[in-house]
């Protein structure tokens, strides 16, 4: 019998085998897939975005669901830490733009291969299985029962992962596995994920990337939900990009609320300086067609857009545009605003929101209130953070704090564990 059976092989289920190895504990790390770590072979666009180069102040700030849940376990297992264990494991990093950390080589297999070298080296056991139940008796957790074996143990660790990218794996199979010992799932949805538009315009705008707009999101109360400023990108369906993957985050009430982006295209200008700006242009170019103006001032593929929602003609010439043509054109340059319509499927979102209800399991060691013996990591919890290598650090750090844990309970060391806080 093994003292820690893992189920999930990605970022926290990997940590969590290792952490309760390294804690003497006989563990074995059971994954679906072939190869472990499928998802992490495509975060940060395939070079793995580790983890966000801050305190851990700083990185409570960044995530809007639970983060005083996280307190404990980014305390115990934050950043540093996190950068010094893949050094340790030979892989250099690098710390590039908004402090994400990538490996120096921008290749994510040298994440994973650092990671199944870790394991090996702890004597983890890796099997290839899908866990379909936990075999549980007179409130009490005997083992878990995958399609080929069944598998008993003292703790079981359920790293499974949410429900974005199933092609991944991530297919949801922990949250039937966690209700099943009596936990609530609260119902998953995207989170990072692009937002489809109820104008037509961004379809027209499609592949353009904005690399220094301004944007607020506003409800249906007008209220402000999210301010920030970056990169947005207009796709066929209305925009994407990471600007608008953190704006997603805040957007969390589609059902009951709507959604505007307001988008300040000159956030480096007032709305004096850019009057300023366009008076300029115009008596400059007092001759030319509208639309030669404005391709100085915009993208070329924004040009017949903010001609079209201004109402000037782009073939009238810039001394004929009156000044209330050009206050209307000023007010679109500083707030041009979409309509959000819903966000797309959760399939395709980075990460997922929802899941494991955190009051129904311990901060400290990940271990769940309902059943003793069973502990939960990473994105299967209800939590979720900014892009930025934010969801990682939590599925490292939630990962490591539950393999301590079951470890500690495999091993009957649970009160010394607990002293330790």
């Amino acid at each position: 019998m093994d003292d820690v059976i893992v189920v999930g092989g990605g970022a926290a289920g990997c940590m969590a085998a290792l952490a309760a190895a390294r804690q003497g504990a006989a563990v074995t790390l059971v994954e679906r897939n072939q190869k472990l770590g499928r998802k992490l072979y495509i975060t940060g666009k395939g070079r793995c975005n580790v983890t966000n180069d801050c305190t851990v102040p700083e990185l409570l700030q960044c995530i809007p669901q639970n983060s005083r849940f996280l307190t404990s376990a980014l305390t115990r297992f934050p950043p540093e830490q996190v950068k010094a264990f893949f050094e340790s494991c030979g892989v250099a990093l690098k710390t590039e733009r908004g402090n994400r950390v990538f490996p120096c080589s921008d290749k994510s297999a040298d994440i994973i291969d650092a990671l199944l070298l870790a394991l090996r080296r702890a004597g983890v056991r890796l099997l290839q299985d899908r866990v379909i139940r936990l075999r549980l008796g007179n409130e009490t957790l005997l083992g878990a029962e995958g399609e080929h074996n069944f598998y008993p143990c003292k703790a079981v660790i359920l790293a499974t992962g949410g429900v974005s990218y199933p092609l991944t794996g991530s297919t949801g199979d922990g949250y039937a596995l966690a209700a099943s010992a009596g936990h609530t799932v609260i119902p998953p949805r995207g989170s990072l994920v692009p937002l489809v538009a109820e104008q037509d315009f961004c379809a027209r705008m499609q592949g353009l990337s904005l690399r220094n707009v301004a944007i607020q999101v506003k409800n249906s109360k007008k209220k402000t939900v999210y301010a920030e400023q970056g990169e947005l990108l207009f796709t066929h369906f209305g925009l994407s990009g990471p600007l608008i993957l953190s704006a997603s985050a805040h957007m969390r009430n589609f059902q009951t609320d709507r959604y505007t982006v307001v988008m300040d295209l000159k956030p480096a200008l007032t709305e004096e300086k850019l009057e300023k700006r366009l008076l300029r242009d115009f008596e400059e170019n007092a001759n030319r067609n509208f639309r030669h103006v404005l391709e100085g001032l915009v993208p070329r593929l924004m040009v017949p857009v903010l001609a079209e929602l201004s109402g000037i003609p782009e073939d009238l010439k810039a001394n004929s545009i009156t000044k209330v043509q050009r206050r209307r054109l000023l007010e679109l340059l500083k707030g041009l605003r979409v309509d959000i319509r819903g966000p797309r499927p959760v399939e395709e979102a980075i990460v997922t929101a929802g899941g494991i209800r955190v009051s129904e399991v311990d901060p400290r060691t990940m271990a769940s209130k309902r059943m003793p013996g069973l502990f939960l990591a990473g994105e299967l919890l209800d939590v979720d953070a900014y892009t930025g290598g934010f969801n990682l650090q939590i599925a490292w750090s939630t990962g490591h704090a539950a393999g301590e844990g079951a470890a500690a309970w495999a091993l009957g060391l649970e009160n010394e564990h607990l002293e330790a806080f």
